[in-house]
């Protein structure tokens, strides 16, 4: 039970121990990444798995030689295309059937005004959910019950995957090894989510506004 506690621990905090988990497991380092990026993007039940700081921390690595940079970089992009795709069609087939109880937590009306929803807002917040941890596991999954046109879903949760991937990836390779970035990392995080949830709030505050003036 230690073992499998301590197993637990070092996947849920992959970024902390990445050094390590290189020097044991080798090119194999890789395919865990993937499969760990895959579902935390890919599966509503694992949004706690490592996100934006395993990103940076395999490419702080990458810089100082233990990983390739544009390996980590592409296995990263691929897996969290994957991993939204199947989050889409999850929410897309088991989502809707929650909704045909029609209680009032599932209301088809909620059905309606999420489908409503993803069809005018539906693309920025695919692409800026990339960046806030939790709210990215969930939004893809979302759109897929608000049955968001997949042609268009495709196309930003690209977008989306290569902005997140080459940002948080290549920050660690140029700036991860710095003293100040490193011990100051969680607040740099923390603005980054900050910033882009701006766009948001804006829009939020012109939808309030638009409202109040009716």
């Amino acid at each position: 039970m230690d073992i499998l506690t301590q197993f637990s621990s070092i996947i849920l905090h992959l970024d902390k121990y990445m050094d390590v988990f290189v020097q044991t497991f080798g090119l194999w380092t890789y395919v865990i990444l993937f499969l760990i990026i895959f579902a935390e993007t890919g599966l509503v039940i694992a949004p706690f798995l490592p996100g934006d700081s395993l990103l940076f921390t395999v490419g702080a690595l990458s810089a100082l030689g233990s990983l390739n940079i544009l390996i980590s970089w592409l296995i990263f992009l691929t897996a969290s295309i994957l991993g939204d795709t199947v989050n889409y069609w999850i929410g897309h087939f088991i989502g809707p059937k929650a909704f045909e109880i029609n209680h009032r937590l599932f209301s088809k009306k909620h059905l309606e005004r999420t489908h409503a929803f993803y069809e005018k807002h539906g693309g920025k917040v695919i692409i800026l959910a990339r960046f806030i941890p939790i709210i990215r596991t969930f939004a893809p999954f979302v759109a897929g019950i608000g049955k968001m046109e997949y042609s268009k879903f495709i196309l930003y949760n690209i977008v989306g995957a290569i902005l997140w991937t080459t940002f948080f990836t290549f920050a660690g390779y140029f700036f991860g090894n710095i003293p100040a970035v490193k011990k100051n990392f969680s607040y740099v995080i923390i603005s980054i989510i900050f910033i882009s949830i701006i766009p948001i709030l804006i829009d939020l505050i012109n939808n309030f506004r638009k409202r109040n003036l009716k």
